[in-house]
């Protein structure tokens, strides 16, 4: 049943596939579960809300600084083994947070936790890049498209139940069953032998911890806000940054492939994504303060009328990824961006977020709009990346929906006040336009095959 060396069989297309819609929908559960849970935590802890906020801050301060060069641990030692030891990690934090006696301990452990995060989720878009020949990437990305929003409808909705069955520390266990079995599935089937590329195996080690620095800093900055001692923080990520590429560019073996950081397929696949993960997550915050606070709404009747969004992200992705065989990524990824946009500055109309009706069709649209740049552009990213290099381009497109997520709120939370949130959303969102329309077209064979098919007579 294995393939030649090098060279993964069709047995482990399905154990790919697998672990890469599991370990992305642990991810995502486990994002939205902790918001459902932070009240309870908090009161139980007795901690204050600076605390309670580090219990995010510091997952996403790990994982944003870890991203890419464990993808480039992935490139070098395999995505599977990395994959199945975040797994591990990822559920041995979830079940030390579960019994966490203090508050402190809970930040340390959600710190690990995103240690171990970063690990696994460059690893299951390598692992996909590696098991799938290219031109059939469309349809596994846009799988675990539709598991990370299902997980994203789900994860509210199960961590309320859990919390008041059986309390915080409950929803902290759902993802410590699946990871695990995962993991020890993944070290129970061999990875296939394979020589990596030259400069492969040199890690730059400088170039990782000046990006890490960098990220890191740039996402504490964002979370922080316009509050005293943001400024010096994002000056430093500033630095750390002009330092990185300095670095890069006198490194005989640089973390980030040069190709990578040319204008081109790769760029503007991650500008897009950037663009329309800010837009999507400041519009979801924008969103439930306007429902809920302005307009009086509970928490259930607010989710069911953002309940669309969801539901065209899990139907939308697969279909996107049929849209993109026949029309080219250009195409499918521009109209996804004016959907989205389109969404987003309808729902800043009073005349709409009154309506329930109206309310879901806008974000019906922001869903759809979402999911096809989304498996589009990661489909290019992954795609248009060496084999080799697969783990780095996976660590880029999981930094850029992790970093995006963070410039939206920090943009909402901003502008929330002046009621210019939305609008600002909205024009975030249309930035991806131009950097779809740089994604490439139609494949020359394909345009070739439909010529031929339309040229063929018709028989009696």
């Amino acid at each position: 049943m294995s393939g030649p060396p090098g060279r993964p069989s069709a047995f482990h297309r399905p154990l790919a596939l697998t672990c890469s819609v599991v370990g992305a929908a642990v991810v995502a559960v486990d994002g939205t579960v902790l918001t459902i849970a932070q009240p309870a935590l908090q009161a139980d802890l007795a901690a204050d809300t600076g605390q309670v906020q580090w219990t995010s801050t510091g997952y996403l301060v790990a994982v944003a600084s870890l991203l890419v060069f464990a993808g480039r641990l992935g490139d070098r030692y395999g995505h599977r083994r990395l994959f199945a030891l975040g797994c591990l990690g990822f559920a041995g934090a979830s079940a030390g947070i579960a019994l966490a006696p203090g508050i402190g301990w809970v930040v340390a452990l959600r710190v690990l936790q995103g240690v171990a995060g970063a690990l696994l989720q460059p690893a299951t878009l390598g692992m996909l890049r590696a098991a799938f020949p290219p031109e059939r990437l469309g349809m596994p990305v846009a799988l675990r498209t539709s598991a990370i929003g299902l997980a994203a409808a789900a994860g509210p909705l199960l961590g309320g139940l859990l919390v008041d069955a059986y309390g915080w520390r409950a929803v902290f266990l759902i993802g410590v069953p699946p990871t695990l079995a995962i993991a020890l599935l993944c070290l129970a089937v061999p990875e296939p032998r394979r020589e990596p590329a030259p400069g492969v195996g040199a890690l730059d080690l400088p170039g990782a911890c000046l990006l890490g620095l960098a990220l890191a800093c740039l996402v504490h900055a964002l979370v922080q806000g316009p509050v005293a001692g943001a400024a010096p923080v994002l000056v430093l990520a500033v630095l750390a940054a002009v330092a990185f590429a300095g670095h890069e560019r006198r490194t005989p073996h640089p973390l980030l492939p040069p190709d990578m950081l040319r204008p081109g397929p790769v760029v503007a696949g991650l500008g897009a994504l950037v663009a329309v993960s800010a837009a999507l997550s400041g519009t979801l915050f924008t969103a439930t303060y306007l429902l809920q606070d302005t307009l009086g709404l509970g928490p259930l009747p607010t989710a069911l009328r953002m309940l669309p969004l969801a539901l065209l992200v899990i139907v939308g992705a697969p279909l996107s990824a049929l849209l993109k065989k026949r029309v080219g990524a250009r195409a499918t990824a521009t109209g996804g961006a004016v959907l989205l946009t389109a969404g987003v500055l309808l729902l800043g109309r009073p005349v709409v977020t009154a309506s329930g009706l109206a309310t879901g069709a806008c974000a019906a649209l922001i869903g759809a709009g979402f999911g096809a740049v989304m498996v589009t552009a990661t489909s290019v990213v992954v795609h248009h990346a060496a084999a080799e290099h697969a783990g780095v381009a996976g660590g880029l497109q999981q930094t850029a929906m992790n970093t995006g997520p963070v410039v939206g709120v920090a943009l909402a939370t901003l502008l929330l006040a002046s009621g210019a949130a939305l609008p600002a959303l909205a024009a975030v969102g249309a930035l991806a336009v131009p950097a779809a329309l740089r994604l490439p077209g139609v494949p020359r064979q394909e345009q070739g095959a439909r010529r031929r098919v339309a040229d063929t007579p018709a028989g009696p």
